[in-house]
């Protein structure tokens, strides 16, 4: 199957040597791989954030008839290997982007949605009793230079004054008395509702609450061909069988095989994105930057960095990729991560780095998330393209899709992420766009505007 990046990213028998996977716990997931022919009602393709939760809200909330195919084992995707932030976003446009391109009404309209994703997966944390390991209650956005935090006080008004979402604004001393102090500290923002957590966790959680309250989940079962029977049902063909479905939920977001439906062909630009881990960090050198928060957090770099303390003493930091994914890729994005750590940390410079992984996030063509079916087949449901902000994005869609199917018909839903969106120009010279608008963003960062 043709895809975007390097097969090294597409190994799905493997695991990431993630900081994740080897802290995820005792849970157990109940799945095996497809076997044979099986049917079902509903089938649902991705074992991430999304599929699961739709097959969690479909089982439990309307008592349907759900299969789950995941390529992997369920994380073995971005739902497994992101940095743990579940924040407001699912767009490549900002606040204020989104106020300009879509008007005011609009954009309060999806940001409300935002809130409600956020505090969607602190609802389901609680009611099926799952341990994620949750930190803060906000996210803060560092400024980098002096410029940036000129451009954060018209993102505050636009966040408070237009979009009634909670933010501070804090100048670089105060910033520096509550949080932490780096080499590109000028000051910053907290905005809330947002916390970390374990993405991996909350991901098998996920599969397994969806398990135990009906959903059919199946690992190891990449689906490889997808047909339309003159009986109606969708033939969904593995390496070891095929599921019989009424209806489609296609949900794999940056993985996303596109040689399979023509429909979603040149939607969805994945791009890299990769995270070191640190060994834990003693008191003294956490001092040494004046670190005291558990707030996940970013900065204003166009080529976005972001990174959090972990419950451990660890710390994660992350940012854009290199290459195609293949291993010389991956090897330099990992040393320009450690570069760059040491750049905004002095004293952290030459922190050993025990963990090192990375994966795809998914922008869209129309830089926003969709929802939707597609037009010439309305048993056919899709969500993705959450832009970097998936935990929480990815589980509201999930409930959404649920909702949609399991009343049979469309809930609401803000036209900002309504149907499919926009292809890009040329799809086959995506990799180019991506490229080039790398080098432009770190042109830029590197002139410190």
């Amino acid at each position: 199957m043709k895809r975007l990046y390097d097969e090294n990213l597409y190994r799905f028998d493997t695991a990431q040597g993630s900081y994740w996977e080897a802290t995820a716990g005792d849970t157990i997931v109940e799945a095996e791989p497809l076997s044979g022919t099986e049917s079902c009602d509903i089938a649902v393709i991705g074992g991430g954030y999304t599929g699961l939760s739709a097959a969690l809200h479909l089982a439990r909330d309307y008592g349907s008839d759900v299969r789950v195919l995941e390529a992997g084992h369920f994380g073995w995707g971005a739902s497994g290997r992101n940095g743990g932030f579940c924040c407001m976003g699912g767009t490549g446009l900002g606040s204020s982007g989104v106020i300009k391109r879509f008007g005011e009404e609009a954009a309060r309209s999806y940001y409300r949605t935002q809130v409600d994703a956020v505090e969607l997966v602190r609802q389901i944390v609680t009611e099926e009793d799952i341990d994620v390991q949750i930190q803060g209650d906000g996210e803060l956005d560092t400024a980098h230079t002096k410029k940036s935090h000129e451009r954060q006080k018209l993102e505050h008004e636009a966040l408070t004054r237009v979009l009634g979402i909670e933010a501070e604004l804090f100048g670089p001393d105060e910033f520096r008395e509550r949080f932490y102090d780096s080499a590109e500290q000028y000051g910053g923002m907290l905005v809330r509702p947002t916390f970390g957590l374990h993405p991996l966790r909350y991901c098998r959680e996920l599969a397994a609450a969806a398990a135990r309250h009906g959903a059919r989940l199946h690992d190891r079962s990449e689906v490889i061909e997808w047909n339309k029977s003159d009986d109606g049902f969708h033939d969904l063909i593995t390496r070891d069988g095929m599921l019989r479905a009424r209806k489609v939920v296609y949900a794999t977001n940056g993985f996303i095989a596109e040689d399979l439906r023509p429909e979603f062909r040149g939607y969805t630009l994945p791009i890299i994105s990769a995270i070191i881990a640190s060994r834990p960090l003693s008191e003294d050198e956490r001092a040494a930057h004046h670190w005291r928060t558990e707030l996940p957090a970013t900065n204003t770099r166009r080529i976005l960095n972001y990174y959090r303390m972990l419950p451990d003493g660890r710390f994660l930091f992350g940012g854009r990729g290199h290459g195609r994914g293949e291993p010389r890729g991956e090897q330099q994005t990992f040393s320009e991560l450690q570069r760059n750590l040491g750049k905004i940390w002095p004293h952290w410079r030459d922190i050993e780095i025990e963990y090192k992984w990375l994966g795809l996030i998914c922008f869209t063509g129309s830089l926003r998330s969709v929802i939707g079916q597609t037009e010439d087949d309305p048993s056919v449901f899709y969500g993705y393209g959450y832009h970097g902000n998936g935990v929480a994005n990815g589980t509201w869609t999930g409930k959404k899709l649920a909702e949609w199917i399991g009343a049979g018909s469309a809930p609401q839903l803000p036209d900002i992420i309504r149907g499919i969106g926009k292809k890009f120009p040329v799809p086959k010279l995506r990799f180019n766009y991506l490229q080039l608008g790398i080098a432009i963003s770190g042109w830029l960062d590197r002139r410190g505007n």
